[in-house]
């Protein structure tokens, strides 16, 4: 879902940085009200893992790539704030250092994976899991949903960007001064690839994992 530089033209990644600032913001102030000094390792650990899993992309028609993201499964370690900011980092740096993902496009990339795909995620895990026990297959299915959802949630607003480029940024020719593609391609593009390839991929890895740290280490899950 890595949106490259010259996909998007500059009223839509301005709106996307106007909306991410403000979200980093509450998320750092967040961070510093609720996390201990002692758990900062744990944001680092985060990002780092945001990062590798995120490096594994396969190129998709329309002008992204798909991959997961590991988005839910950070939040519920971390909490969904300090995951905002973990999958934030994990993206700035691959599009500073090495290229996947474009500058201009950081705003709209941190936007969709790191803001939505996190918060919805973990919001579909809290509502499924409730108050039950952090060893409770409850989780495990909240956590495979709100992953398998919250991907597909962050693909579709990376598809549906992607299609309105033709329709705000056209020039005097009529051709597209962006993104080529408009909505009837990028959607089906991008979300078929997600929905039963990169959205099942994502789950699985989000409930193996998650029932590895209940069995070996449950205190890691958040209550």
């Amino acid at each position: 879902m890595h949106i490259p530089d010259g996909y998007l033209g500059p009223i839509t990644y301005g709106s996307l940085w106007a909306a991410i600032a403000p979200i980093w913001f509450y998320a750092s102030k967040k961070i510093k009200e609720t996390m201990k000094a002692s758990q900062v390792p744990f944001l680092a650990l985060g990002a780092a893992f945001s990062f590798v899993i995120m490096m594994f992309n396969v190129p998709i028609p329309g002008g992204a790539t798909g991959h997961a993201t590991g988005a839910t499964l950070i939040a519920i370690f971390i909490g969904p704030w300090a995951a905002i900011m973990a999958v934030s980092i994990a993206l700035i740096i691959q599009a500073l250092i090495f290229g996947d993902g474009g500058i201009t496009a950081i705003g709209a990339n941190c936007f969709n994976i790191g803001f939505a795909g996190v918060l919805v995620g973990y919001r579909i895990y809290r509502l499924i899991a409730g108050k039950s026990d952090v060893t409770s297959r409850k989780r495990v299915i909240g956590a495979g949903i709100g992953a398998y959802i919250g991907i597909n949630l962050a693909a579709f607003l990376t598809a549906f960007e992607l299609g309105i480029q033709t329709v705000l940024h056209v020039g005097a020719d009529g051709r597209p001064l962006y993104s080529p593609f408009p909505l009837s391609i990028t959607i089906p593009a991008i979300m078929l690839e997600h929905i039963f390839l990169f959205g099942i991929v994502e789950a699985l890895v989000t409930v193996l994992v998650l029932l590895y740290i209940q069995k070996s280490h449950p205190e890691l899950i958040r209550g």
